[in-house]
């Protein structure tokens, strides 16, 4: 899939499968220039994201991307940046059992890994896993051993990892390392575009009704592993007094602040 986006430098790309709604909608899409970007994010959208609505508003990856792209080139006017919209899973619906459970999620971190893979066979340039809702879930799943710089999750339910230390050490869930050729966790290893584990970044909107969902698994429902809880230890953003699905919204601090994880600008980063 990434391989067809770099030939192309701005792709499409479509698959259709499973009936029920909106499972079975695929696409992603690069906002940017891959073949020169001197850095890359990667958008994860959670659930009730289709191929219908992909462009609709900053609400949803398309839009979310164009604006993380124009509030990056306003930080820095002479940014090289490329951001790809991902929606290489099957979302869930949000009314519906399966946003409670990790099966879409694991299936999701299947792909985002081989196509994280793919991408950084063919740029050196830093990227960035910018994770929103149940996306957290799925980059959590996928981020053990991949070449990254920065992981952000906002407006998670959990992350299913009990810190951020275990969620870019462990072992992958449920794919395996991303290269054979990579340090795995047995290995005592990881690997980033550093050479050093990715800087793991969470946040949450005032507004937030994902805030009150348990931290929490029973059984196959829930997902544990807050990544705003402190033990938890990922480094909090401002995110401003936003909703749910606020954070790509122009002029509030957590557009901001995820323009600035994507340009590498950690110690501008505003805290939460």
């Amino acid at each position: 899939m990434i391989r067809q986006l770099i030939a192309a430098g701005v792709v499409v790309l479509v698959a259709t499968g499973a009936a029920q709604p909106p499972a079975g909608e695929r696409l992603v899409k690069v906002y940017g220039d891959l073949a020169t970007a001197e850095r890359v994010a990667i958008i994860v959208p959670g659930s009730d994201t289709t191929a219908a609505t992909f462009e609709n508003s900053t609400h949803r990856p398309g839009g979310a991307a164009r604006a993380l792209l124009a509030e990056a080139r306003r930080l820095d006017p002479g940014a090289r940046v490329a951001v790809v919209a991902w929606l290489g899973y099957d979302s869930p619906a949000t009314w519906s059992t399966d946003v409670l459970t990790e099966g879409a999620a694991d299936d999701g971190a299947r792909a985002l890994r081989q196509d994280v893979t793919g991408l950084r066979a063919r740029t050196s340039a830093p990227i960035s896993l910018l994770c929103h809702s149940y996306g957290s879930v799925v980059c959590a799943k996928a981020v053990p051993g991949l070449p990254l710089a920065d992981v952000a999750l906002f407006g998670s339910p959990g992350t299913t990892r009990p810190t951020a230390a275990a969620l870019t050490s462990g072992p992958a869930d449920p794919s395996g390392p991303a290269d054979p050729s990579g340090p795995t966790a047995a290995s005592g290893g990881s690997w980033s575009s550093g050479g050093e584990a990715p800087r793991v970044w969470a946040g949450r909107g005032d507004r937030d009704w994902v805030s009150y969902v348990p931290d929490l698994k029973i059984g196959p429902f829930g997902f544990g592993g807050d990544p705003m809880e402190p033990a938890f230890g990922a480094r909090l953003f401002a995110t401003g007094p936003g909703g749910h699905s606020d954070y790509f919204t122009p002029g509030t601090a957590s557009l901001r602040n995820l323009a600035l994880i994507t340009l590498g600008r950690a110690a501008e980063v505003s805290h939460g």
